[in-house]
């Protein structure tokens, strides 16, 4: 079993950055595949982006390519997304999880049934 930890949210102006971080402990990071969702209030929860067991393959939601990016650094077991260009769009409470599964697809790693483990979340607003 693996516990999750996010930070690094917060208020942010649009067209600002954050990153976030999601710090895992109880297993290594490195025997699980990684994804990022979020929440916004009355809306479900969506995929964000996903990392593969080893970070050598990723995924976006179209809505976030090309501005954010996640990686992961196995040796501290902790997973990062950075967000760039930031939208008002963007708010909500983001959430990092864990899947002991391995998948060929993003639309597999895009579902949030797949993964067996999630953290508290950490709130991002983004000001106009």
């Amino acid at each position: 079993q693996v516990q999750l930890v996010e930070s690094g949210g917060g208020l942010v102006q649009a067209g600002g950055s954050l990153r976030l971080s999601c710090a895992a402990s109880g297993r290594t990071l490195n025997t699980y595949g990684m994804g990022w969702f979020r929440q916004a209030p009355g809306k479900e929860r969506e995929f964000v982006a996903a990392s593969s067991r080893s970070g050598g393959s990723t995924y976006y939601a179209d809505s976030v390519k090309g501005r954010f990016t996640i990686s992961r650094d196995n040796a501290k077991n902790t997973v990062y997304l950075q967000m760039n260009s930031l939208k008002p769009e963007d708010a909500a409470v983001y959430y990092c999880a864990a899947t002991p599964n391995y998948y060929s697809s993003g639309y597999l790693y895009s579902d949030s049934g797949a993964y067996d483990y999630w953290g508290q979340g950490t709130q991002v607003t983004v000001s106009s």
